[in-house]
């Protein structure tokens, strides 16, 4: 245990100005560290062989997040008044605990595809919750691996993981070098074919799109707003539109995710 009396304390630059969204993205990346924040996903990230750095509580949690600091003695565990920890990390811990925790080494491309059959590959999506909520959708729907193109948010950028509860440590994924030419033909050299979800003139409707269990399918999903670029869609071999009714013509990226999810897992039988 390590009281904490000074914010100036360099042991707790990890903590710091956790509110600043690209201050963080960068720090976090260029340190090799990611932060968990609750019981749950703190656990999650043990659980998958993520190592802690230090832990960061008030003291009424000490009781509570035992069983996960004390499966790690000799990292410290920083514990500070309430009011002192809102000061240090710009807000206010009330999931209990914040672990900042080691960032894993992401596989390569061709490894990740080795033994997958259904790939998601989030173009450029830059929000954060979206990333986290189509994490979890390829969770529960049976996504083997997503791939981020280098534009993408961070999967393990705190709210990211916050709202894939964790999920983030479970479905395997990795940064593509370069989208689309040098990602897609990866995908193409390991057999799969890459569908793209667009409102595109031609785009087939994806209840009648063959997503049986004799393909392997790599779905494309893009940034809301302008969609996916140009080149991505020039580059694919199939545009997939979802049906809509009472006049949407479209739906938020992470919600499309989890319905065509849900429609691949259907049709795999």
């Amino acid at each position: 245990m390590q009281r904490i009396t000074d914010l100036a304390d360099p042991a707790l630059d990890d903590y710091l100005r956790m509110t600043d969204v690209k201050l963080r993205s960068r720090v976090e990346v260029e340190r090799g560290l990611f932060m968990a924040e609750s019981y749950e996903v703190i656990s999650r990230a043990m659980d998958a062989g993520m190592a802690p750095r230090s832990f960061l509580m008030s003291e009424k949690w000490l009781a509570k997040f035992a069983p996960l600091y004390e499966r790690f003695p000799e990292v410290p565990v920083f514990v500070g008044a309430e009011a002192l920890i809102e000061q240090l990390t710009g807000f206010h811990l009330h999931r209990g605990a914040l672990a900042a925790m080691q960032r894993p080494e992401l596989p390569a491309v061709a490894d990740l595809l080795g033994g997958a059959r259904t790939v998601a590959v989030l173009e450029d999506i830059v929000d954060h919750t979206n990333v986290g909520a189509m994490f979890r959708s390829a969770a529960a729907l049976g996504v083997d691996a997503v791939l981020v193109t280098p534009q993408c948010a961070d999967p393990l950028y705190r709210r990211s993981i916050r709202v894939s509860m964790g999920t983030v440590f479970q479905v395997p994924w990795t940064r593509i070098p370069a989208w689309p030419g040098e990602g897609i033909e990866l995908l193409h050299e390991a057999g799969f074919d890459v569908l793209a979800l667009a409102l595109s003139d031609g785009a087939s409707p994806l209840d009648q799109v063959d997503l049986g269990p004799e393909r392997k399918v790599a779905l494309v999903l893009g940034a809301e707003g302008h969609g996916l670029k140009p080149a991505t869609l020039r580059t694919v071999d199939e545009h997939v539109v979802i049906p809509m009714a009472g006049g949407v013509d479209s739906l938020n990226v992470a919600a499309a995710s989890a319905v065509v999810f849900w429609q691949r897992r259907a049709m795999l039988g």
